[in-house]
This record gives C-alpha cells, structure tokens and sequence, in this order.
C-alpha cells in the first residue's frame, strides 16, 4: 500500500527544529501542488543549499524525517527559476516514483492544510502560534490548544461465498467500482459504522464483521479502518442513490474496474480475486 515504503525510514514523531540544515528538505506547497525536483528516474525534494531564496529567516516549520534528513515545511514562496524544479498536483502523488517521496509529500500537505485551517482560534478568534515543544497549536489568548487531526473511517469489503459487493459513488469516474466506506460518527463503535454505513448506502445487513488493517490516507486526512463482512445474497441491493449510484456482487474474474494496491480498498478485493480470502479463511 501507499505508505508501505520499507526499507526506507520515514519518523512523523515531533523534533525541536527552528533552523533549517543545508541539506535538509524543504516542502513547500502552492494550493494543491508540491515543488519537487526532478531526477534521472523519478523526483525528490529540494534541499536547502539547493534554493538561494530559502535562509535562516525564511519562515518554516518543522515535518518529520524521511531517511533520517529533515524535511520543513517553508511558507514563503521561493521562487524558482530553475527549470529541474517544477510543481506537481498532489493527486500525481498516488503513482510518484520513488515511492518514500510520494508518501512523505502527500503527508506532508496534510499537516500543511492542518496548520493552515487553525491560523485563528475557533473558539475566541484570536490568531494562534506554534507549540515550540510539541506539534500542536496554541492561543495566546485563551490557551487553547489544538492537536493534528485524524479522522476514522470505515471500509469495508461485503462477501458471500464466492461474490463481492463492489459499488460506484457519485464521485467516481465512469465504470469504476470499490467498496463501501463512510466516515464514523461520534460515539458510534467501528463495527456500529460498519453496519449503519452498509445499510444506509446499499440496504444489506451485514454479520460476522472482523477486523483486517488499517491505512492512513492523508488526502482526506482519514485513517482508514479495513473489515471484511458477511451479507445474505438473497437481500435486495438498494443503492442509496445519493453516495453510490450503483451496487452488485461480482464474482472472481469478473470485476470491474476497481481500485490498485496502494489502497487498502484495492488490496481487499485483490485478496478476494486471488481467492486467498473467504469465510472459511477468516471466520
């Protein structure tokens, strides 16, 4: 999957950095887009030396190490004139070579789109700074402190005996189909989402619901919490009309366009298409 990118070393925990090293890695984002330099066979990050506009005034701060050199994050526009530089949509990240760089950039915008969504204090209004000894935000005037912020959500794959249920949503490109997922509400259990989130969007009930793994995905700054689960066939299939447009159960070697590996969606249904997973296997 995406941020499966062993043997490289990627450590989100929080350091104390206020300077940024010559050959340490700068990140800098324009809206949806990330600087990055090209290479004879993929792309990497910039280094310090490497951009003259960048110094030790220029605003920035601190992500996390990737291969045990630092990447910063800079919120001042370099303005690159070299043409090895360029800018690329974040969306461009899914199949970026080499893949340590995909992960650590689309990370990267995540915690960039944090910081900026709390400039102010959502409850005086007062404008916020950085924790200097850990990576939260506090106000000034009121002391509130803010923490990142992750969101669970469900996904999960719905079988019965040698079918799947795969589904289209209303935001997906035409003839493409994966499974059903849904964010999970407040005091809600991860297998309560599972079962209110299958029903509300197709209209099964769904039993025997088991864990699998879990996958961060920082495009929508979700954690995504993977189950496998059972459904009677013989149920009507009732798409909700407003998330999924369409749903049916599919048997092997015959599903449609669907998800790659570097999702936990995609790695799920290839299990099932490999048949390496079914009741017997889990239950």
């Amino acid at each position: 999957m995406l941020h499966e990118i062993l043997p490289h070393r990627f450590n989100n925990q929080f350091v104390i950095a206020t300077v940024i090293g010559e050959d340490d890695y700068v990140l800098y984002y324009k809206e949806n887009t990330l600087l990055v330099k090209t290479t004879g066979d993929g792309f990497e990050f910039p280094r310090k030396k490497e951009i003259s506009e960048i110094s030790n005034t220029t605003e920035s701060t601190y992500l996390f190490s990737l291969n045990e050199v630092r990447c910063f994050l800079v919120w001042e526009d370099p303005t690159i004139r070299d043409d090895q530089f360029s800018y690329k949509e974040i969306s461009f990240f899914r199949t970026l070579s080499p893949p340590e760089i995909a992960w650590a950039g689309i990370v990267g915008f995540q915690l960039r789109n944090w910081y900026l969504r709390n400039k102010f204090c959502g409850k005086c209004g007062s404008k916020t700074k950085e924790k200097p000894e850990e990576r939260a935000i506090e106000c000034p005037s009121c002391h509130a402190v803010v923490f990142p912020e992750i969101t669970p959500a469900i996904i999960v794959a719905i079988l019965c005996n040698d079918k799947i249920l795969l589904a289209h949503n209303s935001n997906f490109m035409e003839n493409w189909y994966s499974l059903i997922a849904g964010y999970v509400e407040i005091g809600e259990s991860l297998e309560e989402t599972v079962r209110r989130e299958v029903k509300e969007e197709v209209g099964l009930d769904v039993k025997n619901i088991r864990y699998y793994k879990s996958q961060p995905w920082p495009f929508s700054g979700s954690m995504m919490i993977g189950f496998f689960a059972q459904a009677d066939d013989t149920q009507p299939v009732c798409p909700d009309n407003i998330e999924i447009t369409e749903a049916n159960w599919y048997s092997r070697r015959n599903l449609p366009n669907h998800p790659p590996t570097i999702s936990i969606a995609g790695e799920m249904i290839e299990l099932f298409e490999k048949g390496e997973v079914g009741f017997n296997e889990i239950y």
